[in-house]
């Protein structure tokens, strides 16, 4: 009896499915490395040509940067403070140091009961007691007092210069005299011979810049009542005028 052929086993079959989608893995990495390297190989030509195309349009330069506009914008404020505001407060600095000076000119000369300095709404005021400058009834300044006068002209040499106005005061007694018929040109006087003097003293003051008045007794300081209030408003008083007004305008213009 014949022996049946005996049949050959086939290979196992070798599941090659998964080739497939590592195939389009690597056609989709291999596309985005294309990608990645054209976005970075820029064409110099297009971007000059783009350049100067928004160059036209914007600024008219010759690279996007180039010449751009440059809008000055008026100097307003700076750390919130107006210009006007800035001038004011330069301005009461500087009255502020003259208030130095005048103030240890009188401690060197240790005459603070008879002179004072303030700041006022106007101006740096100096009020000096008639006692010191003047003999009752007299608006001649004393000769021993006479420097006093030299010291304030070297002070009131100012730059800029500053209008300075010299003001006389009295009491309220009644003056009569063959001199003086009433306290007005009694105070009016004393103003001009101070102020006078103050120019005479220092060549470099312009005289255009002194003016002087006099109030006679209406314009007290204190009560005309007791001595020591009728000594205090016995004065002259010299104000330096401020250059700049609160609101930032300039005074005398």
């Amino acid at each position: 009896m014949a022996k049946k052929a005996k049949k050959k086993k086939h290979d196992e079959h070798v599941d090659e499915s998964w080739l497939l989608p590592y195939s389009d893995l690597m056609t989709l990495l291999l596309a985005l490395f294309i990608v990645l390297f054209a976005s970075s190989s820029i064409d110099q030509e297009k971007l000059t040509k783009m350049s100067n195309v928004f160059n036209e349009i914007l600024t008219g330069g010759t690279g996007v940067m180039d010449h751009t506009s440059v809008v000055e914008i008026p100097n307003t404020a700076v750390d919130g403070v107006s210009e006007e505001q800035a001038a004011y407060l330069q301005d009461q600095k500087e009255l502020q140091e003259i208030q130095e000076r005048l103030d240890s000119f009188i401690a060197v000369n240790e005459l603070e009961s008879t002179f004072a300095t303030k700041m006022t709404d106007e101006g740096l005021l100096i009020t000096i007691r008639d006692s010191i400058l003047f003999d009752p009834g007299q608006a001649e300044v004393k000769q021993d007092y006479v420097a006093i006068a030299d010291e304030l002209s070297k002070i009131l040499q100012l730059d800029p210069a500053r209008h300075i106005v010299v003001t006389g005061h009295t009491d309220n007694i009644p003056q009569n005299t063959a001199e003086f018929s009433s306290n007005w040109e009694l105070s009016v006087m004393r103003a001009v011979n101070l102020m006078k003097l103050i120019i005479d003293n220092n060549p470099e003051l312009d005289p255009k810049y002194f003016s002087a008045k006099g109030y006679g007794e209406f314009n007290p300081i204190a009560s005309n009542d007791t001595a020591e209030g009728r000594t205090q408003n016995r004065r002259v008083e010299v104000l330096i005028q401020q250059l700049v007004q609160e609101d930032g305008t300039k005074v005398n213009e």
